[in-house]
């Protein structure tokens, strides 16, 4: 059994300090405990006003990150020491920034900008630059959309890195495993996960036993086509036989020829499409993205 750095007991105790001393309804309290695995703070502080947060000491840089992906706004209520006694401090994330966590406690986080509603086409400046070419917002909308995501899924992602990056912000109870087969990507991917502070990304080198055999079993695997595809469908299904595939391509005979590829590994249901995108540019001219086949199916009946 898994041991738990604050228990039960332990939360009680810290939401009853804080409706003490503070005039928070707690009814809208978010409660987030980063010292348990896959926990992400900056997505979840993004996505509600006010979360509590336990953390453990030793966390460096916690204000840093929050203040760098732009929550420099945000303000913490919380305490000197570890214990729930003693006076409220209340200070903006932006003056803390030079600051770590120093003892194991609560604090709380407000967001009065938070979102409430899934967040789909982070736009490409805001991921890590390096040696990925990131997919365009709107093409990365609709894969996260075909991928379906909800908070207790375990995906696996397969050359697909700001999609990994979305689906694990999204994805705040399950897994992502991303796959990257060059080392400058696996890199990239590392400054990504340091960047959001994402702790529920696994990143590997390949699709095999060697690299997933103890990690989560995917639900769902998004991929980009590549001539390793078949090898990553005959071990994905054996795996898991209930798998659902979101698959890219900019190959037409690619595209073309995955019904009959897919059907060999028992995966049904199947559907083909094309997204094209057109922005206006500066000049008042359309110019063209690249327009992917995006294909979809289960495994099973």
């Amino acid at each position: 059994m898994e041991h738990n750095l604050f228990t039960n007991s332990h939360i009680l105790s810290w939401l009853q300090y804080f409706s003490d001393n503070t005039e928070i309804d707690l009814e809208h309290v978010k409660i987030l405990d980063i010292t348990r695995k896959n926990k992400n703070l900056i997505p979840t502080v993004e996505s509600h006003r006010c979360v509590l947060v336990f953390t453990e000491a030793g966390n460096k840089d916690i204000f840093y990150k929050m203040w760098n992906v732009g929550l420099g706004d945000c303000e913490v209520i919380y305490n000197e020491g570890s214990e729930p006694t003693g006076p409220i401090k209340r200070d903006p994330v932006s003056a803390m920034i030079d600051r770590g966590i120093n003892a194991s406690a609560g604090m709380i986080v407000l967001n009065p900008n938070a979102r409430s509603t899934i967040k789909f086409g982070m736009d490409n400046k805001k991921f890590a630059s390096g040696s990925v070419k990131y997919v365009g917002s709107e093409i990365r909308s609709v894969l996260l959309s075909k991928m379906q995501i909800d908070e207790r899924k375990n995906l696996c992602v397969i050359s697909g890195e700001s999609i990994a990056v979305e689906a694990a912000m999204i994805n705040g109870e399950g897994t992502v495993i991303a796959v990257e087969y060059k080392e400058s990507d696996r890199e990239t991917m590392e400054e990504n996960v340091n960047q959001f502070g994402l702790h529920n990304i696994v990143i590997v080198d390949h699709v095999g036993p060697d690299t997933m055999n103890g990690l989560p079993v995917p639900d769902t695997t998004m991929l980009v086509a590549s001539a390793s595809l078949e090898q990553e469908l005959a071990y994905l299904t054996g795996i898991n036989p209930a798998m659902e595939f979101v698959i890219y391509t900019l190959d037409f005979k690619v595209a073309a020829s995955l019904r009959d590829i897919l059907e060999k590994y028992d995966i049904h249901d199947v559907t083909v499409i094309q997204i094209a995108v057109s922005k206006l540019t500066s000049k008042n001219v359309f110019e063209n993205q690249p327009a992917p086949w995006i294909i979809t199916g289960k495994c099973g009946e």
